[in-house]
């Protein structure tokens, strides 16, 4: 069995969008209901997951047929070998992500039988990322940096290095908050937002660094800010679009919900491989919609994320 670093050595393919975010193994629960406190449930089953938001995005661009990398920490444990192995295995370029001692970053998922879920997350050594860990070259040579959420619980180090790397590359960036980052409000993420090709957050996380609730208005002032486009995700509501001169509501493609994990990962890969093609912002939206409907018919982030072919099939 090869170690983490020949893995790592054995995947060279040059990167036109780097993901950097968190490296997680999701372990999900699936539940009769997701419990409050002093409450009892049951698991009905159990699965194992690569994951990691940016990460699923990386691989559903991937899978789209967009050359990728990826910049982010695993720990020297199965759990690493396992994150490193399955983006190597779906063609992403991991020459950019490090290894360490310690422990490679979990989420607990748990998701009911509507498909709502709760997480848990251990961010292990997801959040020891510094810019002595950058391979520069790589981050330079790409046209769009996908940058996600750490956790951040022990440190600011990858944050921080984030910060930096978003400020001084030559790529453009493309951000989809979550919540962990949409808490810190705009001013914490004024470079990420001034530098962004795209801002992807849902309509919670808007309302988080914004302080406003109307989307229009919310997304209204990341164009201000300095973002070229902003995208709010809106669940079973579909998206919001906007370039700053014309906002659009486009609505969801109705299923059949088996689970919402990764939903707006595979949205953000439909929306980036479509934007990447020169499409209009109102076509990236529809095809952000479509990846994330059949990515809800499916268990775990990344079993309906899409392939070229599939896509080809879906998209006149």
């Amino acid at each position: 069995m090869p170690t983490l670093q020949v893995i790592i050595s054995m995947n060279s393919i040059e990167a036109k969008v780097i993901g950097f975010g968190a490296l997680n193994l999701d372990r999900i629960f699936y539940v009769d209901r997701i419990v409050r406190p002093d409450e009892e449930g049951f698991i009905r089953s159990v699965e194992n997951h690569p994951g990691g938001s940016a990460a699923n995005t990386i691989v559903g661009l991937s899978r789209l047929g967009v050359p990728t990398g990826y910049i982010g920490k695993v720990a020297e444990d199965e759990a690493g070998r396992i994150l490193l192995e399955d983006l190597a295995k779906e063609n992403v370029n991991i020459n950019g992500v490090k290894t360490a001692r310690g422990r490679s970053g979990a989420c607990l998922i748990m998701v009911d039988g509507k498909g709502n879920r709760g997480i848990l997350v251990d961010p292990g050594v997801n959040d020891t990322i510094s810019m002595a860990d950058i391979d520069l070259e790589l981050a330079n040579s790409a046209k769009l940096i996908h940058i996600t959420s750490f956790a951040c619980r022990d440190a600011e180090t990858s944050f921080e290095t984030q910060k930096e790397l978003a400020a001084s590359t030559s790529a453009e960036i493309s951000l989809d908050p979550g919540t962990l980052y949409a808490e810190r409000g705009m001013e914490a993420l004024m470079i990420f937002i001034q530098k962004a090709r795209v801002v992807l957050p849902s309509d919670h996380e808007l309302t988080l660094m914004t302080g406003c609730r109307d989307i229009r208005e919310g997304a209204d002032m990341l164009i201000d800010t300095g973002a070229k486009w902003v995208v709010v995700k809106r669940g079973d509501k579909g998206c919001y679009v906007t370039d700053g001169s014309t906002g659009i509501e486009l609505p969801p493609q109705k299923v059949d919900v088996e689970d919402t994990t990764g939903a707006g990962d595979a949205f953000n890969a439909g929306f980036i491989y479509s934007m990447l093609q020169g499409k209009d912002i109102e076509t990236c939206g529809k095809i952000g919609n479509i990846t994330a409907s059949i990515s809800l018919t499916k268990r775990g982030a990344r079993n309906g994320l899409l392939y070229r072919n599939q896509m080809d099939a879906l998209i006149p």
